[in-house]
């Protein structure tokens, strides 16, 4: 009889900071995704350590006083890594590297590590390979002593591994010919976006496991890969699929997250490409998640940067079976109401009265609402159809339930 494999997830702590910009329920949001990614990255969270400080140590990024805690927490718990959740210099890295003699990440290392487990294609690995190697170049001093006796685990999967003897001169050849590559593949794939025809193109965008991967399946009756884990999908997945007699292309994209290294928006511009030359944009919100407020903002930032703001957009609220909110009893007379105590018909409204009847509030999982979703694609889609080919009106009817 065989035995079940059992996992063993690394032992890791996270440190955060509070300042001005980030009070104590932001910190610990922002921790929690820490966690989230942590667990995807292959670690367990034994504790986490928040020091309220203005600006952050040059030198160790949090104060004497609390690296001495963490210190003897991690001599004490036998941990591998400390993970961050800002950006660290180089320079603090390797200092608290010395003092803490374990593995040190921050959140951008952390988030790389996962796109390196997730990389299924050889371009995907390649444009994970290039962020990483952008993300080690001003951190090669004394970095590799320290791989060479730290193998495998979070935050080392990638060129840090066996290449010890590297030297920036190396680095900097490696990018530039991994560049190269991009370079000519970004070009096939340019080709292939051409060969399409002149198809309506529909991108599901948003933030990272709010359910994209799902509705694509169940839209296009397809079988692309989803989990309850961050960043499941990297390869942008592309399916034609038909509503009606109305045929177009749409493609499920890498989710988005807060803190996005800008290493890989630039790595990945081939496959933001997707998002670019979209002509219409379904932007899916996990409204189940307390903070999908700030999850829009940011998915909205990551547009800017790739200057798709302006495109047309349904907003796709899912995971409206999963959504909890506080409530409030009638005779409560101290308790003021807030976004936390709506309803979903209450979002509704609102999000009516922001962009009209662009909302739109699903659940992928259990197929509700699907109708609704399915005939408002159908119409944007018509839409833009008949701009693109004023002549052939005749072929499509007003309504997606006429047929």
């Amino acid at each position: 009889m065989l035995e079940k494999k059992t996992i063993e997830y690394e032992k890791a702590v996270l440190i955060g900071v509070m300042n001005k910009d980030q009070n104590e329920e932001k910190v610990n949001e922002y921790l929690d995704e820490l966690e989230f990614l942590t667990y995807t990255a292959g670690g367990e969270v034994c504790k986490r350590f928040v020091q309220r400080i203005d600006l952050p140590n040059p030198k160790t990024y949090i104060g004497s006083g609390k690296m001495l805690e963490v210190e003897a927490y991690v001599k004490s718990n036998d941990i591998g890594s400390v993970i961050f959740d800002d950006e660290l210099t180089p320079g603090q890295q390797r200092n608290i590297e010395r003092q803490l003699k374990c593995k040190i990440l921050d959140r951008t290392s952390l988030i790389l590590d996962i796109f390196a487990q997730r990389a299924q294609t050889s371009y995907a690995r390649t444009q994970v390979e290039l962020a990483q190697y952008e993300y080690l170049l001003p951190r090669l001093t004394g970095l590799w002593t320290h791989l060479e006796r730290q193998k495998g685990g979070i935050g080392m999967r990638g060129p840090g591994e066996t290449e010890i003897e590297t030297d920036r001169r190396i680095v900097r050849d490696r990018i530039s010919l991994l560049k190269k590559k991009l370079l000519k593949v970004d070009k096939q794939m340019e080709t292939q976006r051409g060969n399409r025809g002149a198809l309506v193109r529909v991108a599901l965008v948003g933030y990272t496991n709010v359910g994209k991967s799902t509705l694509m399946n169940v839209i296009s009756k397809s079988d692309v890969f989803a989990e309850n884990k961050l960043f499941a999908t990297l390869d942008t997945t592309v399916r034609k699929v038909v509503i009606g007699n109305l045929p177009f292309l749409l493609s499920d994209t890498v989710g988005f997250i807060r803190k996005l290294p800008t290493q890989l928006v630039e790595s990945f511009k081939s496959t933001l490409d997707e998002v670019r030359e979209a002509d219409l944009l379904l932007h899916v919100v996990d409204i189940s998640h307390p903070n999908f407020e700030e999850h829009i903002d940011s998915v909205n930032q990551i547009l800017a940067e790739i200057k798709s703001s302006d495109k047309k957009t349904i907003m796709v609220f899912n995971k409206i079976d999963q959504y909890e909110h506080q409530t409030i009893d009638d005779d409560d007379l101290i308790t003021e109401k807030t976004n936390k105590h709506f309803s979903i018909e209450e979002w509704k409204n609102t999000w009516m009265r922001r962009v009209g009847d662009r909302a739109l509030f699903i659940s992928a999982l259990n197929k509700e609402n699907l109708e609704e979703f399915r005939k408002r694609v159908y119409d944007e889609v018509r839409d833009i159809h008949i701009t693109r080919f004023p002549y052939n009106n005749f072929l499509y009817p007003e309504h997606l339930d006429e047929y």
